[in-house]
């Protein structure tokens, strides 16, 4: 699978363009070991939702590919990523379906890109 590359630039003063910090912020009332730990969580499961997905797009087990941007959509969303999730929606929906497989692969490259430059932001919040 051929993924384009994106570049991520951390804008300074925490002005992020991938995450939005409020649930963070909420859930973890301050609590920056909290806020470490919903990290390494979300850090472990997009690498891992990432790999199990262009594994299943290469055996073409589309239902599965649904269901797993699916799990995948509930983490994105609980990092602020808002477009990211509505994209993961369409993309479930589509695969599940086995509509339109032809953009996949698209989907796949912006997830991994995408929460590539998350990761970088998420980064530079937790070491601030």
């Amino acid at each position: 699978m051929n993924i384009s590359k994106t570049r991520c630039t951390h804008v300074p003063d925490m002005d992020f363009k991938f995450i939005k910090t409020d649930y963070l912020d909420m859930v973890a009332s301050g609590d920056t070991g909290l806020i470490r730990e919903l990290v390494d969580i979300f850090t472990s499961q997009v690498g891992e939702f990432h790999s199990q997905m262009v594994s299943l797009f290469e055996q073409k087990d589309y239902n599965e590919l649904g269901l797993l941007a699916h799990k995948a959509k509930s983490s994105v969303a609980i990092m602020g990523m808002d477009d990211l999730a509505d994209m993961l929606k369409t993309f479930e929906l589509k695969a599940r379906n086995g509509e339109d497989p032809e953009l996949y692969e698209a989907y796949i490259s912006r997830f991994a890109n995408d929460t590539k430059c998350a990761l970088a932001e998420l980064d530079a919040l937790i070491n601030k």
